[in-house]
């Protein structure tokens, strides 16, 4: 990933969306030195290992999830499960173990340590209006985790950025950058109602529907060059 290019876009969706950018900056830190205490271990090479060149899909929290997982169901068990948060809990009711699980902790956040107990590594990021969740939960997660961040990853010995800004195109540019074969994308809905899988009864709708937006621009500026797929 080239990091100028992202911290370019970055910097316009925190304009756009009014995000403190010494917030994150802060968090980031915050983070890093939970990580530290815990004596995490930055592994991107188990990433590696299951994405490289593997047929994968992810799994958005719009409200086609549910549906699409019933009708794509044989083609989900033949390749590698990446759920952008909220959407973890959509597989759980369907029985269905993720492999990766990318959050920023505000879906449910039980069914993303059940599934982090059962193997999925779960890639918790880090920003400035989520740092406090993090304190509270990031011991009860007892699988692999692996740290990120939106800023320049480069001052913080566990943190990493592969680009992206929400949990759904983080998903889609993590598979990216670890040079997947293919990308099917499901329950990616970028218009009309959002997805019970969201989590978002207590949120800015008109915030929620700006995201899905640059969510929409960030997965079609990095992906015109590869081989995604909606579904």
């Amino acid at each position: 990933m080239n990091l100028t290019y992202w911290e370019n876009i970055y910097k316009e969706i925190a304009e756009d969306l009014n995000i403190n950018i010494k917030d994150d900056i802060k968090a980031s830190y915050i983070f890093n030195k939970i990580l530290i205490k815990n004596k995490n271990e930055n592994e991107v090479n188990m990433l590696k290992n299951l994405i490289f060149n593997k047929e994968v899909i992810v799994f958005g929290a719009g409200p086609s999830l549910k549906k699409s997982i019933v009708k794509y169901n044989d083609l989900i068990k033949k390749k590698i499960k990446i759920a952008a948060d909220g959407a973890t809990s959509a597989l759980i009711e369907f029985d269905i173990q993720p492999d990766i699980i990318v959050t920023d902790l505000d879906g449910k956040i039980i069914d993303q340590i059940y599934a982090n107990s059962k193997g999925a590594i779960t890639i918790i990021h880090s920003h400035g209006d989520n740092i406090d969740i993090i304190k509270n939960n990031i011991n009860r997660f007892k699988g692999k985790i692996i740290g990120t961040t939106q800023i320049n990853p480069n001052k913080f010995s566990l943190l990493n950025n592969f680009g992206g800004f929400t949990d759904g195109d983080r998903s889609v540019l993590l598979a990216l950058y670890f040079q997947a074969k293919n990308i099917y994308l499901i329950g990616f809905d970028f218009y009309g109602i959002i997805g019970k899988y969201s989590f978002s009864n207590n949120k800015n709708k008109l915030i929620k529907i700006r995201k899905l937006q640059w969510c929409k621009k960030i997965i079609d500026d990095y992906g015109k060059n590869h081989k995604i797929k909606y579904l």
